[in-house]
């Protein structure tokens, strides 16, 4: 009963903001964990947990050097987790840098979007048909400049057929990505980062890992044709899903433009609405 008294007492002098304030830590701490859930930090951040606990306890039992090694160790840890997670660090102010700030439009109006996405989609499907390997990034508020500079500048008009030659075999910009920004081709022959994700098919090849890759550090939209089986699949935020067809491929790639244009909804229920869609299939 005296215990359930203090309980009562404590509870009546913590104040609004004091209440607030447990709240936000709370929320950053959640929102942290769902970052690195099912990457390589989070069996780090289980490492550190079992830390933090051994250090009272080996106080507790007088382990003097067990004590200092622990200490020692969450002092260095600090500046080694900063290297040895900076791609997961990196992502995670990325992923708050998109969430933050959504007022950049990608495009001018539907009907452009329209113009675009046929255009493309045009494209898609010849290369699928004659079994033309593609990798295709639409850019969205996320920039990629990086990634563009790594090609040939190009500032074209969006055409099926200009996307068609740029990926027949032999040429020189073929062997790599053609990045889309707005209404025009920016660029050719760029290269993609790899995804460092394990539990991808061993099936897919390189060309399929640079698309799931480029989509985990930004908010694009990667499509990809096949060269063995002229397969389209599209990538965004880190997942993959094939086997598209044309109209399939355009009504995706449209109602996510829109949705991202009106910012009704946010990537991240886009992107699950979505796969629940094609799982549904």
């Amino acid at each position: 009963m005296d215990v359930l008294k203090l309980m009562l007492s404590t509870i009546k002098n913590i104040s609004f903001f004091s209440a607030l304030d447990i709240l936000v830590v709370a929320y950053i701490f959640y929102k942290l964990y769902m970052l690195i859930r099912e990457t390589r930090a989070e069996q780090l951040l289980k490492g550190i947990v079992l830390i933090f606990v051994l250090i009272p306890i080996s106080q507790l039992l007088n382990l003097t050097m067990l004590n200092w090694i622990l200490n020692k160790t969450i002092t260095i840890g600090v500046l080694t987790i900063v290297i040895i997670f900076q791609p997961e660090i990196r992502s995670a102010l990325e992923h708050l840098g998109r969430t933050a700030f959504t007022d950049k439009h990608i495009f001018e109006n539907e009907e452009t979007v329209e113009i675009v996405i046929t255009e493309v989609v045009n494209a898609v499907e010849n290369l699928s048909k004659s079994k033309t390997g593609a990798l295709i990034v639409i850019e969205q508020k996320t920039g990629i400049g990086e990634v563009i500079k790594t090609g040939t500048t190009m500032d074209a008009v969006i055409s099926a057929a200009l996307l068609e030659n740029i990926f027949v075999v032999n040429t020189p910009l073929h062997d790599g990505a053609t990045v889309i920004r707005n209404d025009r081709i920016i660029a050719a022959g760029c290269f993609l980062p790899l995804t460092n994700n394990d539990k991808i098919s061993k099936k897919l090849g390189t060309r399929h890992r640079a698309a799931i890759g480029i989509t985990e550090t930004s908010d694009c939209l990667t499509i990809i044709v096949s060269e063995e089986t002229g397969n389209i699949s599209l990538a965004v935020n880190g997942r993959l899903v094939r086997n598209y067809d044309r109209d399939k491929l355009k009504k995706i790639l449209v109602q996510i433009i829109k949705n991202r244009q009106s910012k009704k909804i946010t990537l991240r229920e886009r992107v699950k609405s979505w796969i629940k869609r094609e799982n549904n299939n």
